[in-house]
């Protein structure tokens, strides 16, 4: 009875939606990493077709260019006449183009949170999470320094992840990345704690925003033999990361 009890209230807690906290160790997903409560928002921009968002930005330039003292008479008036047909389409449809262009400033603001802001419930816990290690320059003090993103790739041959999806790491000296975008799986305490530093990988000087940072307590290297085989590294890859290691991860960019 006493085993039932509890599993009732168990039960209900889930049912009512409280959060359950990460316990020490716990094994994350990238996922979980952004804050929730910044990731649904009213984003007007996003229910557009690609026709009815190509004919907005058609409206700003048309109206831009209106503004501007060029053109002869009646390529202005031709000008005025596409400009008109366009809005008098995108009303139809039941779009405000005046109202969309003033929420431009708020939904900027909305997606930059929602790319930035990390998931309070793990700020301060030990948490394990797999992923691609970038050497980086150590700290002034001399830690050895990784970044770990999602995807192998990111921040050289691909575009960066948002900064809630980077993670600066401070190693604990045992281990540096043998080259870039190395897989491994790391255990440690992670903090919200924005930085921002420029350093140079493989295709040029990056900035390397991050919204975490993590102190690595233990590391484990997730290469087999056959991953070897499958990521050939560029020539590049491989001399920069041997530049890295001789001073222990810490090459400083120029």
């Amino acid at each position: 009875m006493r085993h039932w009890f509890r599993f009732v209230v168990l039960a209900g807690l889930v049912w009512c939606g409280l959060p359950v906290m990460a316990t020490p160790g716990d094994m994350l997903d990238w996922a979980d990493l952004p804050d929730p409560s910044a990731q649904v928002f009213e984003d007007p921009y996003r229910d557009l077709s690609p026709e009815q968002f190509d004919d907005v930005l058609f409206v700003v330039r048309m109206r831009g260019r209106l503004l501007q003292d060029t053109g002869s008479i009646e390529e202005r008036q031709k000008w005025q006449e596409l400009l008109t047909e366009t809005e008098d389409a995108l009303t139809a449809n039941g779009i405000d183009v005046d109202w969309l262009l003033d929420q431009r400033a708020v939904v900027t603001e909305r997606r930059r949170k929602a790319g930035t802001n990390g998931n309070p419930q793990f700020d301060g816990q030990t948490i394990t999470l797999a992923g691609f290690a970038i050497p980086a320059p150590s700290d002034p003090d001399g830690r050895p320094v990784a970044y770990l993103v999602p995807e192998r790739g990111m921040c050289s041959h691909m575009p960066p992840p948002p900064p809630n999806q980077m993670i600066r790491v401070r190693l604990n000296g045992d281990w540096t990345p043998s080259y870039f975008h190395e897989p491994v799986r790391l255990t440690g305490t992670l903090t919200i704690d924005p930085s921002v530093q420029n350093m140079m990988v493989v295709d040029g000087q990056m900035p390397m925003n991050a919204t975490f940072q993590l102190e690595a307590e233990s590391v484990e290297t997730l290469e087999t033999k056959a991953d070897r085989l499958e990521w050939k590294q560029r020539a590049a890859d491989r001399i920069r990361a041997a530049g890295n290691r001789k001073t222990g991860g810490a090459k400083a960019s120029k």
